[in-house]
């Protein structure tokens, strides 16, 4: 256990995913320098990062830390995003601030074990007498744990929840409002209602947005127009955007053109739009991602996020930001390089957070990873990792493995058959 971890000064003999080896020195947590490698071992609190990669530690963009790790005590049906909702639905009843704060404070230090230093949480407003529940527990769990991740609380907002929940949210912590208008009676009038209350408050949104395969569902669009002139103090993020990536070429075109001209950053979510998406399509099953390839062209802004970890929206999930890079070079077709900016640089760009990595001047938010090269570390996401948070040591993951090693057989060789001619 590393107590509020350590300033680190120096990073030793670590690789860049360009090949070069540097040493990386540090200071108030940030990059004051970076100079090839002296070869020279560490001293006093220097890391020796020789065989490791040296990163900008990843950012999640977009999770649900109130509803993480509850896949077990649920055991729901597998199934779409509606059998999804009904069995969170049937659940919260049961939520407690203790309990739902146990399970984020889990998830929250699985993410940061692997790498992740920053997280977004989009946080439910619950049916009944305390819709505030999961607020509280996020609150809490952010305070807990601010010396070794930055989270983000969004207040996300279902259709029942009234104004005043949401105000009441935004009194106790939560930084975003947040929704999915899409999933409504009414989308454009819900989205309308939510931006009203953002902008009473001056604060951001992050939607969840068009999170379903029907081309016709494009709300994203008039949010890109209702947002254009917002500034730059009340961010906006769009998230999932699935309809986006099965629409035809020239609305994507009239879309992508919107959501760039209005400054919107958007979250693309592989793991749980792969399960949840395409379950009533037997034959060519759509992916259910959003048009990455085309947004990135265009010059959006764009990050990849994990969304949901075993829970009743994604039994599955590893918290970490290296299997959404591969999801997103496997299935959203972006190279390595791209996918993995997408789940550092640009899921702080997204966030709003301060440029990191290894570069003179940046802040210290560094994961090494024993591999190679980028490739490598995204294909085998190895365990062991460092992970530095402001310049400060705050997760160390060693791992060892023993392979038998094949042994020639002392067993005679068989004795050779003569042929006959």
């Amino acid at each position: 256990m590393i107590a509020h971890g350590r300033a680190v000064p120096t990073l030793h003999n670590a690789t860049l995913p360009d090949g070069r080896i540097v040493d990386v020195h540090l200071d108030g947590g940030r990059v004051r320098d970076v100079v090839p490698a002296a070869g020279l071992p560490p001293v006093g609190d220097g890391l020796d990062l020789a065989g490791h990669l040296l990163l900008t530690a990843p950012a999640e963009p977009h999770a649900h830390l109130d509803k993480a790790l509850s896949f077990d005590e649920i055991r729901p049906p597998m199934g779409n995003l509606d059998a999804a909702i009904a069995a969170w639905e049937n659940h919260t009843p049961t939520l407690t601030v203790e309990g739902i704060a146990e399970r984020a404070r889990r998830a929250a230090m699985l993410l940061l074990g692997n790498g992740t230093t920053a997280v977004r949480t989009h946080v439910n407003l619950l049916r009944g007498d305390d819709p505030l529940r999961g607020i509280r527990a996020l609150v809490a769990v952010r305070e807990e744990l601010a010396d070794l991740v930055d989270i983000q609380i969004v207040a996300m907002a279902p259709y029942f929840a009234s104004d005043e929940a949401i105000h009441a949210a935004l009194d106790l912590g939560a930084e975003f409002v947040g929704g999915h208008p899409h999933q409504t009676l009414d989308p454009s009038g819900n989205l309308r209602r939510l931006l009203a209350i953002a902008q009473a408050r001056k604060v951001g949104v992050d939607m969840h947005t068009d999170e379903q395969l029907n081309p016709m569902m494009l709300t994203l669009e008039e949010l890109a127009h209702l947002v254009r002139h917002w500034p730059g103090s009340m961010p906006v993020t769009a998230g999932h955007c699935v309809s986006l990536g099965v629409v035809e070429r020239d609305v994507l075109d009239r879309v992508i053109g919107a959501v760039k001209a209005s400054g919107i950053g958007i979250v693309s979510l592989p793991i749980t739009n792969l399960y949840l998406q395409g379950w009533g399509d037997p034959v060519a099953t759509p992916r259910g991602l959003t048009a990455l390839r085309a947004l990135l062209d265009a010059g959006v802004r764009v990050a990849g996020g994990a969304d949901n970890v075993r829970d009743p929206y994604n039994p599955l999930g590893r918290s970490d930001a290296l299997e959404t890079a591969m999801l997103m070079v496997t299935a959203g077709h972006l190279s390595v390089g791209e996918a993995y900016r997408a789940v550092s640089d640009g899921a702080r760009d997204v966030m709003g957070l301060p440029v990191a990595g290894v570069r003179r001047g940046a802040s210290a938010e560094l994961m090494a990873i024993r591999a190679s090269s980028l490739e490598e570390a995204v294909a085998a996401a190895p365990h062991d990792r460092v992970v530095l948070r402001r310049g400060r040591l705050v997760s160390v993951s060693r791992t060892s493995r023993s392979v038998a090693v094949p042994t020639r057989s002392e067993r005679p060789e068989p004795a050779a058959v003569p042929m006959s001619s």
